[in-house]
């Protein structure tokens, strides 16, 4: 076999390693290519009559691909979620071309990323609470119980910094810094912002750190679940983003939001609650992480009210009068 051309199954374990050890990916990231890679690898077995393992990136073109997409959009059923969105098709996609990228990068004869396109997908829409929603679910925890006070802080904190939910749950006591109200954290893609404390989120982790009486690491930990076997693993108290997916859950239906939303929602509240009150749209980038000011651009319900209301209070044609002025000047 030529240099220049590779074993599907060699590559896909090559890209791997790229994205963990030269593009120092996040775990989870590396996880999910790795079930897009191996399911698509499965496909294409599953449609060979002689040896699966002689498949090379070069056999697989533009018509091989197409294939894939009318597999996923026709006949794929998840077994636990049922037929696949266009969304989660195009995940398969953009998979599929970052893989063929780091091919063609190396010099591989490999398909040109450029002919896999995406599906069209409906408008993006997101779920947020409005401010007397947001402030109803941070006030229904009974912070008369340590449990509590911990889910207190807990929506304090989502809300004050825009957290992910997985960013949340890697927090260490030590690594929050309530004197200054900011600390750093680590996002997608290994990239470091820092995030701030608002007064309330403030006080709501102090009053629970003050109630705890225990010497783990983690800065939200679990009261219930099994003990873990080793006393000394501290770690395994940590929280799980399932676990608080939970608790954000619970603290909704105790304050009569009938919506579902999730810690995700609160975070999208957190970008619109600053977009709202005048922050530019670059700032709410920085602080939410995203690499790219597209990614920011889903606010679109709260930029468009604002530029209504510029344009309501700023255009002459909304004056007592402004409309003969245009007529006049022949506009």
């Amino acid at each position: 076999m030529s240099d220049k051309n590779i074993d599907v199954r060699e590559a896909i374990q090559r890209f791997l390693e790229y994205c963990e050890l030269d593009k120092n990916l996040s775990q989870r990231t590396v996880r999910m290519y790795a079930y897009y890679l191996e399911f698509f690898y499965s496909w294409l077995m599953s449609g060979q009559t002689s040896d699966a393992a002689n498949i090379i990136v070069s056999d697989i073109t533009e018509e091989t691909i197409r294939n894939f997409r009318l597999y996923l959009s026709n006949v794929y059923i998840n077994p636990y979620k049922g037929a696949l969105k266009r969304q989660t098709q195009n995940y398969f996609l953009v998979a599929l071309r970052s893989f063929f990228r780091f091919l063609i990068r190396k010099g591989y004869h490999a398909l040109s990323p450029e002919q896999i396109d995406l599906g069209k997908t409906s408008e993006r829409t997101i779920k947020f609470l409005h401010n007397e929603e947001v402030v109803r679910l941070i006030q229904s925890p009974d912070t008369s119980t340590v449990q509590g006070k911990r889910d207190h802080a807990i929506l304090q904190l989502l809300f004050s910094t825009g957290l992910r939910v997985s960013e949340l749950v890697s927090l260490n006591r030590d690594q929050v810094n309530l004197k200054e109200g900011e600390f750093s954290v680590m996002g997608k893609g290994g990239h470091t912002r820092v995030v701030f404390l608002t007064e309330a989120a403030k006080q709501a982790v102090k009053v629970y750190l003050i109630a705890r009486d225990d010497p783990y690491k983690p800065l939200f930990i679990r009261y219930s679940g099994p003990k873990p076997a080793n006393a000394l693993d501290v770690s395994a108290f940590r929280l799980t983003t399932r676990s608080v997916e939970r608790i954000v859950d619970r603290c909704r239906l105790q304050a009569g939001i009938v919506k579902r939303v999730g810690p995700h929602a609160i975070r999208h509240s957190f970008a619109t609650d600053l977009l709202q009150h005048g922050a530019d749209i670059r700032s709410v980038q920085e602080m939410l992480g995203h690499k790219n000011i597209s990614t920011t651009q889903i606010y679109t319900h709260v930029t468009n009210l604002r530029l209504k209301e510029i344009h309501r209070k700023f255009h002459s044609g909304n004056f007592e009068g402004g409309e003969v002025e245009e007529v006049r000047h022949g506009t």
